[in-house]
């Protein structure tokens, strides 16, 4: 893997899609802190690391297959590394395998100083990070990306950090869950012309375009009013609701998708990082007020 810099390499891994992944960890170590649960902080802090390897392979795995079967073609937007000679497809597939492996490693590491449970986890994880390109041809990504980006990383992160796996977890990856579905969700929706040309089907084509701009939008806006609702049933503390500081965010996000009715898919073009900024707004004010429950 020569002649690119460090910063190409990095850029090549689409950080700023990190947000995704790395926030559902975070709110879920916050979460374990504000319940008053002995928190391991040193492993927390490796369940993030690992989380942004097993994202970051996950990314350049899907930039090679996509390539491989012409979904990204040079009049495509989004990810151009491959498509604009940046990179070969074969320096896509070593990184991919190399932060794979590294994952691995780290997360072998984990179940040694955690325990066996740990495993099935990261083995769930891999396995639908491998498969998520066929997965995502079949309609099926927005499940695969709500599992490994939401669901099994905060399940794992109690056990990780605690030692236990407590299912309460699951009221946070619901909403928190959500926006990161919606980047994957924003991103096929903005690709439904090219998708369709590459012969796969991908949930957007099934739906249709104007059915998936109202998911998008119930997507973006859903978690707010899932807190309202947790809060009034005393499921979650009413701190939660500090989210709402991001619904401006969240409101030019919807704004921006309900426009490419009349301005097409150039209004949406980046919506997808927009997205993933979102999640990183929320997600964090829902970490402050997490935080805040602790201390009080």
């Amino acid at each position: 893997m020569k002649g690119h810099t460090i910063k190409e390499w990095i850029l090549a891994t689409r950080p700023w899609s990190f947000p995704a992944s790395t926030m559902p960890v975070f709110v879920t170590i916050m979460f374990l802190w504000s319940k008053g649960i002995e928190v391991n902080w040193c492993l927390g802090i490796m369940a993030l690391v690992n989380i942004v390897l097993v994202h970051a392979a996950g990314n350049v795995w899907s930039d090679y297959h996509d390539y491989k079967k012409g979904v990204d073609a040079e009049d495509t937007y989004g990810v151009r590394i491959l498509t604009d000679k940046q990179f070969t497809p074969k320096e896509v597939l070593a990184l991919s395998v190399t932060l794979q492996v590294l994952a691995v490693l780290m997360g072998l590491l984990m179940v040694w100083l955690t325990g066996i449970t740990l495993l099935w986890f990261g083995l769930a994880g891999i396995t639908l990070s491998l498969l998520y390109p066929p997965l995502k041809y079949a309609a099926l990504g927005d499940l695969v990306i709500m599992a490994c980006y939401s669901v099994l990383p905060m399940l794992g992160t109690t056990f990780i950090c605690s030692g236990e796996i407590i299912p309460k977890v699951l009221w946070l990856a619901v909403p928190v869950g959500s926006i990161t579905v919606a980047i994957l969700h924003v991103n096929n929706a903005r690709d439904i012309e090219t998708d369709t040309r590459a012969g796969i089907r991908t949930f957007p084509i099934l739906a249709g375009r104007s059915e998936s701009i109202l998911i998008y939008v119930f997507e973006i806006i859903m978690p707010y009013f899932w807190f309202l609702v947790m809060t009034l049933l005393h499921i979650v503390s009413p701190w939660t609701l500090l989210t709402i500081i991001s619904l401006p965010i969240a409101l030019k996000n919807c704004k921006q998708m309900l426009s490419c009715k009349t301005e097409g898919i150039k209004a949406i073009a980046t919506l997808d990082e927009a997205t993933a900024k979102l999640q990183l707004a929320f997600s964090l004010t829902l970490a402050i007020g997490l935080i805040i429950e602790a201390l009080t």
